[in-house]
C-alpha cells in the first residue's frame, strides 16, 4: 500500500477521535444545508435498479441518504475504522460495506451503473483513481462527485500551507482541483460528456441569521461568469 493511503488510514483515527462531522463542517446550520445540497446532487439520477458504488464513504454521512433511493449501494473506504462506524450509522438491506482500495478495487470490469462520492477524490492519486473508476463503470454509466475547488482563495491556502492543513483538520496529502485540469484528466481517461461546474459560496461557519441571504446571493453568483470560478466546490459529472 502506498504512503498516501497509509496516511488516510491514520487520518481516519483522528476523524473518529475529534468527530468526523465537525472536521468536515457538516454539523453547523450552514454545514447541514451544504450537506443536503450535495445529497441532492449525488442522488438525483439514482434508480432502484441501479448498482451504485460510493467511494470514500467515511462514517456514512451520505450513504444513509443514498440507500433511500432504493438503489443497490456498495460503499467502500480504505479505513476499517470508518467502515465499522459507517455500518453502525446506516442500517439497510440495500447497502453493502467493504474495506477496499480505490486504486485496485475488487470488482469486475463494467460492474456499476453509477460511481459517486463527496470530497473523496482530492484525497487520492487522481490518475490512479479515475482509471480504476472507469474500469468498474458500465458503458453508458455515469459518475457524480463533489470536490473542493482550488480556485477558491480559502481552499487554496488551506490545501497548500502545511500549518493550515493541520489546524483545519486536513489529511497530509489531500489537495483540491482546478476544474479544467480534472476535466482534461477525465477526458484523457475515456470519459465523455464531462461537466465540471463550480458551486457553493455558502461558508459552513455562516451565522444562522445570515444563511438565507448568503444562500440567495450564492445561487446568483454561481451563474455569474468569472466570479463563479471562485466557488468553494466543484460538481463533477461524466459518462462512460
Amino acid at each position: 500500500m502506498d504512503e498516501r493511503l497509509k496516511n488516510e488510514i491514520n487520518h481516519a483515527k483522528f476523524l473518529l477521535e475529534k468527530g468526523a462531522g465537525e472536521i468536515w463542517n457538516w454539523e453547523t446550520s450552514a454545514g447541514k444545508l451544504r450537506w443536503r445540497r450535495r445529497v441532492e446532487m449525488l442522488c438525483f439520477a439514482l434508480k432502484p435498479e441501479y448498482k451504485v458504488l460510493e467511494i470514500g464513504c467515511g462514517t456514512g454521512y451520505f450513504t444513509k441518504e443514498l440507500v433511500k433511493t432504493g438503489a443497490d449501494i456498495t460503499a467502500i473506504d480504505i479505513s476499517p475504522d470508518l467502515i465499522e462506524e459507517a455500518m453502525k450509522n446506516t442500517k439497510a438491506e440495500n447497502v453493502f460495506f467493504r474495506v477496499d482500495n480505490a486504486y485496485n478495487m475488487g470488482f469486475q470490469d463494467d460492474f456499476f451503473d453509477v460511481v459517486l462520492g463527496s470530497s473523496v477524490l482530492h484525497h487520492l492519486d487522481i490518475d490512479k483513481a479515475i482509471k480504476e473508476i472507469y474500469r468498474v463503470l458500465k458503458k453508458g454509466g455515469a459518475i457524480y462527485f463533489t470536490e473542493p475547488n482550488m480556485m477558491n482563495p480559502q481552499i487554496a491556502l488551506q490545501k497548500n500551507i502545511p500549518y493550515l492543513k493541520r489546524k483545519l483538520g486536513d489529511s497530509p496529502d489531500e489537495t483540491a482541483f482546478f476544474r479544467w485540469c480534472i476535466r482534461k484528466k477525465l477526458i484523457e481517461t475515456g470519459f465523455v460528456e464531462v461537466t465540471v461546474k463550480p458551486f457553493d459560496f455558502l461558508h459552513p461557519q455562516t451565522p444562522k441569521s445570515l444563511i438565507k441571504t448568503i444562500n440567495q446571493i450564492s445561487f446568483f453568483v454561481e451563474k455569474t461568469p468569472l466570479v463563479s470560478e471562485l466557488a468553494g466546490s466543484l460538481y463533477i459529472v461524466a459518462n462512460k
